[in-house]
């Protein structure tokens, strides 16, 4: 049966979907300056190859993409789905001995999950685990902001978080959450091992119940003149740090 399909804009969210031969994508839209400059710096590779390419003018692009204002950059890609993995059989089969996830609970803005796709790539995060009934799976926006990183690094929808933190557990993952109202600094912390980065709600953090699931709280410590940090700020804060103590 043939996948439904979606668009994808902009210059980097475009390109590493070219560039992933996993990725199936049906057609590419463009302007013929925005073919030209994507060649002229990828010259050692045949991007359009065996792609159907349509070229269009920026007008046409905007009319294309709608109403929700995404920058397209003069290229945008019809595509399907990536083939996924459920997250049991990724913990069946992954040996390493350090494997850090995020869990998002509740993070729903297309912008917010994008920069934390960004962010993960960046700082070598193993997966996101998302809840598959308010993940915006084809969102432009997420893509755009993910800036190409869609494409290296495995999503895992999920039914129930709770659920799934306490499977979780059964495999030797311990579940660090973040919450404004915990007291201890996660920097202190040792991050070797199996971890699962639990974030909460743009407005509400993590559920009081999900957080009976969580083995330690942390906090991202911040001076007053300021509540709180944007989700994608305290999960890339995190993840960069996490990164730097266990290369």
């Amino acid at each position: 049966m043939k996948k439904t399909t979606f668009l994808i804009v902009g210059k980097h969210a475009v390109l590493e979907a070219l560039k992933n031969p996993q990725r199936k994508i049906e057609r590419v839209f463009l302007t013929e300056d925005a073919k030209k400059k994507l060649n002229r710096e990828n010259q050692n590779l045949n991007l359009f190859k065996k792609i159907n390419v349509f070229y269009k003018s920026k007008k046409e692009l905007d009319n294309l993409c709608g109403r929700d204002e995404t920058a397209h950059q003069g290229l945008v890609a019809e595509v399907e789905q990536l083939e996924e993995i459920s997250l049991k059989d990724f913990i069946n089969e992954n040996k390493k001995n350090n494997i850090n996830l995020i869990a998002l609970e509740e993070v729903t803005d297309p912008r917010n999950i994008g920069s934390i796709i960004r962010s993960a790539v960046a700082f070598n995060i193993d997966g996101i685990i998302v809840k598959e009934r308010s993940f915006p799976q084809k969102s432009k926006l997420m893509y755009k902001s993910a800036s190409g990183g869609a494409e290296h690094l495995k999503i895992f929808k999920v039914s129930n978080i709770n659920t799934t933190l306490k499977l979780l557990k059964t495999k030797d993952f311990w579940i660090s959450a973040f919450d404004i109202s915990a007291n201890k600094d996660f920097v202190k912390h040792n991050w070797k091992g199996r971890n699962v980065l639990l974030f909460g709600s743009e407005g509400f953090g993590v559920k009081a119940k999900t957080l009976e699931n969580a083995d330690f709280k942390f906090r991202v410590n911040i001076n007053n003149n300021i509540e709180s940090l944007n989700i994608s700020n305290t999960v890339s804060i995190v993840c960069h740090h996490i990164f730097q103590s266990i290369k």
